[in-house]
C-alpha cells in the first residue's frame, strides 16, 4: 500500500510541474518593435542615430531601405543618393518578432567652395563653385544690399563694396531641397594703376603706357603736324586735351576721346601755345603761350579770353590751376619767375624768382607745388608761396608733365632729355623709371 501510495504522489508533483511549464509558456510577454530616427528627412551623407525603443526583446535587425542592415541596438546611418528608404526594425524576444517602419527621405546635399576666399575684393568677380551631391536645381543669394540671387550652378559675383556677407545655395531634387550658408569677407577694391598717356614729341605719335602687370605701349593718336606739348583729361567727359605749337602763329588746342577717336580743333591762331591746364568747374580750359597771355575758353573752344593775364615780355612755359583756392600759377622762362594769381588774372605776382622751367604742378590735397628748375636740374616742391623749397629729384631732365595719383600717393613726371617718364612717392623717394627709350617726351595724363 505504501508503495502504491508514494507512486500516486509522485506521479501528483510530474503533472504539476508539467502544466507550470505550460502555463509560463503560455503567458511569455510579446515583444514591441519601436524606434525614433533622430530625422526623418536629411540631406545625402548626413548621418541618422536610430534610437531602439523596443520592448521585450533580446535580438534586433534593421533593413534601411537600401539594401543594407543591421544587428546593432541603436545603429547609425547615413546614405549616398536621394530617395526615400523605408527603414524596418524587428525585435525579436521570447514571446515572437514584431516589426516597425519608418520612411526617411534623402534630399541633395547643398555645399560650395570660394576660390580664393582668403583674398577678395570689391568689384572683382567672386567665383563660387558648388560642391553639392545629388541636386537637380540650383539657387544662390549673394547677402548684398541689392539682394542679388543666381541659378547657375557655379556662378560669378562682384561685390560692389568692401564688408562681410552671407551666401546662401539652396538646392533641390524631386525629394526637397537642402540649404548650405558661408560667410565670406571682401576686402576693399584694388587701386586700378590706370594708364599714363604722354606725348612722344619727336615720334609725333600720343602714346598710353598700362600702368598694371601688363606695362604694355599703345599709339593713341598719330600727331604729324600738330605737335605740342600740353596735355590735359578732362575726367567728367573722357575727354583729352592737347596744345598744338607746330606752326607759328597758328597754334592750336585739340580735343579727343581717350582712344583717339573724334578729334576736334577746338582753338586756331595761338602764338606757341604751351601748357594747358583745366577747370572742370566752372567749364573752362586754360593755355599760355609765347606771347606773354594766359588764356582761357570754354571747353568746347567757344567764349575765349585772350590774354585775360597778360605779363608783357612773359614767354609762358606752363601752367597749373588750385581751383579750391581761387589761384593759377604760370611759369616764365624769359625773367625766370614763378607767377601765382587769382583765376581772374588778378593780382598776380612773383613767389619764386630766379627759376624757369616747363612744368608746374599744384598738389592741392598738401598744400604744396612742385615745379621743373632748369638753373639746378632739379625737380623741386615748396609751400603753395613758394616758400620751404625742397629738392624732390636731381635727374638732369626738361620736365614737362607732372601728374599726382592720390590713391598711392605717387608722383609721376616725363624726362624730355633722358626720354624716360618716372614715378616716386611725393617726397621723391623710391623714384623708379618706367619707360625708356622716348622721343622727346612731354604732356602727360594719369587717365583710370
Amino acid at each position: 500500500m505504501k508503495t502504491k501510495f508514494y507512486k500516486y504522489i509522485v506521479l501528483a508533483f510530474i503533472s504539476l510541474t508539467l502544466f507550470s511549464c505550460n502555463e509560463e509558456e503560455a503567458l511569455a510577454p510579446q515583444s514591441q518593435a519601436e524606434f525614433t530616427p533622430s530625422a526623418t528627412t536629411v540631406a545625402i551623407n548626413e548621418s541618422i542615430q536610430f534610437t531602439n525603443n523596443s520592448q521585450n526583446a533580446t535580438a534586433y535587425k534593421w533593413s534601411f531601405g537600401d539594401g543594407t542592415t543591421s544587428k546593432q541596438v541603436s545603429p547609425k546611418k547615413s546614405y549616398g543618393e536621394t530617395g526615400k528608404f523605408l527603414v524596418s526594425l524587428v525585435s525579436t524576444g521570447s514571446g515572437g518578432s514584431t516589426i516597425s517602419n519608418v520612411e526617411i527621405t534623402v534630399t541633395s546635399l547643398s555645399s560650395f567652395i570660394v576660390e580664393n576666399e582668403e583674398d577678395l575684393k570689391a568689384t572683382v568677380p567672386v567665383q563660387f563653385a558648388s560642391t553639392s551631391l545629388g541636386a537637380d536645381s540650383f539657387s544662390w543669394s549673394f547677402g548684398d544690399s541689392g539682394s542679388s540671387t543666381s541659378a547657375a550652378e557655379n556662378p560669378t559675383f562682384a561685390y560692389p563694396n568692401a564688408g562681410t556677407f552671407t551666401v546662401t545655395l539652396t538646392t533641390s531634387n524631386a525629394n526637397g531641397e537642402n540649404t548650405f550658408t558661408k560667410q565670406i569677407t571682401i576686402a576693399d577694391a584694388p587701386v586700378n594703376p590706370g594708364d599714363l598717356y604722354y606725348i612722344a614729341l619727336n615720334d609725333d605719335f600720343i602714346r598710353k603706357l598700362n600702368l598694371g602687370a601688363s606695362g604694355t605701349t599703345t599709339d593713341i593718336l598719330d600727331i604729324a603736324g600738330k605737335g605740342g606739348i600740353g596735355m590735359a583729361y578732362d575726367n567728367v567727359n573722357n575727354k583729352i586735351y592737347f596744345s598744338d605749337f607746330d606752326t607759328y602763329p597758328n597754334g592750336k588746342i585739340w580735343r579727343m576721346n581717350k582712344d583717339g577717336s573724334n578729334l576736334e580743333n577746338i582753338v586756331s591762331n595761338i602764338g606757341d601755345p604751351y601748357a594747358i591746364a583745366l577747370n572742370i568747374t566752372a567749364g573752362k580750359i586754360l593755355w599760355v603761350d609765347d606771347d606773354g597771355n594766359v588764356s582761357k575758353a570754354n571747353l568746347d573752344g567757344s567764349n575765349q579770353e585772350i590774354g585775360f593775364l597778360n605779363i608783357p615780355g612773359a614767354q609762358w612755359r606752363a601752367i597749373s590751376l588750385d581751383v579750391e583756392n581761387n589761384k593759377m600759377y604760370a611759369y616764365d622762362v624769359n625773367a625766370e619767375n614763378l607767377y601765382q594769381a587769382n583765376l581772374d588774372g588778378t593780382n598776380a605776382s612773383i613767389i619764386v624768382s630766379g627759376v624757369y622751367g616747363y612744368a608746374i604742378l599744384v598738389d592741392t590735397v598738401n598744400d604744396k607745388i612742385y615745379f621743373d628748375d632748369q638753373n639746378s636740374d632739379e625737380l623741386k616742391i615748396a609751400n603753395l608761396d613758394g616758400s620751404n623749397m625742397q629738392t624732390v629729384s636731381t635727374k638732369a631732365t626738361r620736365i614737362y608733365g607732372m601728374q599726382i595719383d592720390y590713391q598711392v600717393n605717387k608722383l609721376y613726371w616725363s624726362g624730355r632729355d633722358t626720354g624716360e617718364l618716372y614715378r616716386a612717392d611725393l617726397d621723391g623717394s623710391n623714384s623708379e623709371v618706367l619707360q625708356t627709350g622716348i622721343a622727346s617726351p612731354r604732356g602727360i595724363a594719369l587717365i583710370k
